[in-house]
């Protein structure tokens, strides 16, 4: 089995991307997988405060301590990314920056949103960042154009096709992630 961090990149009031981190969740979870679901709104962390850089682990803040042990947990890394400017979010920028060695050897896949690009802007500009961090990406892409279209009732309601993209993308997590795993040891 394998443990999917799912990480929601928007911390803003009234966005879109938990709905879609749930519904992401109920997915990987129905195909096996133990799921970690990170709210960065409730993750609450600071911007980077730690004295170190984050490659010596030498962490000082318990929210720094938890948070790695919390990442280093996690055999892969599904990100829920808004588009915030041709770009990804500051909330997530800093959680990816907290730590280094932590996301290493890990596979990940993004689920962007937002307007005509469907966050496609933000998955191009974060693949610098996770390729830096030593995550590997999974060659399935999920972009959601316009996701307010789909909330019923405050829940994202997926359509076939994107139900069978997150299907492969999930599938994917967990293959690379047992082709990772002597990585990570």
């Amino acid at each position: 089995m394998t443990r999917i961090m799912i990480i929601v990149g928007s911390v803003r009031p009234g966005r879109i991307g938990l709905p879609i981190a749930h519904w992401v969740r109920e997915r990987a979870a129905a195909a096996g997988h133990e799921v970690d679901l990170v709210d960065l709104a409730e993750l609450n962390l600071p911007f980077m405060d730690e004295p170190e850089m984050p490659g010596k682990r030498a962490y000082t803040k318990p929210h720094t301590i938890a948070w790695s042990a919390r990442v280093e947990q996690a055999d892969a890394v599904l990100l829920v990314s808004p588009e915030y400017n041709h770009s990804y979010s500051p909330a997530l920028k800093n959680a990816l920056d907290y730590l280094q060695h932590e996301w290493a050897a890990k596979p990940v896949g993004v689920v962007s949103y937002g307007g005509a690009s469907a966050g496609l802007r933000a998955a191009a500009a974060l693949d610098q960042v996770l390729t830096t961090l030593g995550l590997v990406r999974v060659p399935v892409d999920m972009a959601i154009s316009g996701p307010g279209a789909h909330l019923v009732d405050g829940a994202f309601a997926a359509t076939e096709k994107q139900d069978a993209t997150l299907a492969r993308m999930i599938d994917q997590l967990g293959r690379y992630a047992e082709a990772l795993r002597p990585l990570r040891s």
